[in-house]
């Protein structure tokens, strides 16, 4: 039988077209508040900080009030913070993920994963 953890939900909360919030966001606001500034964030997480900025961008621009809070600055005062709506919609978000994983624990996602293979066979020739 697979692994129930094989399953993969992936939240995403869209402002039009733009993904205002998802997993990669949410790591992204994590990494931030660990490491306190954009750069390093996108450094810890194999990122490039264009990136990373454009992320945070995006996230600021689709919530009613920014989820990051930038210093400019070369001196120790430089960095970002997340803002209390950012705490607040990450919190959210993580608790939403919690609520869909134990929503999907079911009889039919137990169905699928034993009919589902470990790993994709071989292609065949045409």
């Amino acid at each position: 039988m697979t692994d129930l953890a094989q399953l993969s939900l992936k939240p995403r909360l869209l402002c039009d077209t733009e993904i205002a919030m998802g997993p990669g966001k949410a790591d992204l606001l994590e990494a931030i508040r660990t490491h306190g500034s954009i750069s390093a964030a996108a450094r810890a997480m194999d990122m490039s900080y264009r990136r990373a900025w454009l992320l945070v961008d995006a996230m600021n621009r689709c919530w009613a009030k920014p989820l990051v809070a930038t210093s400019p600055g070369r001196a120790g005062g430089a960095g970002a913070v997340l803002t209390d709506t950012g705490e607040t919609v990450l919190a959210h978000y993580r608790a939403f993920q919690q609520h869909i994983r134990q929503a999907a624990d079911t009889a039919d996602l137990a169905a699928l994963s034993a009919l589902l293979r470990q790993e994709p066979t071989e292609p065949r020739g045409h």
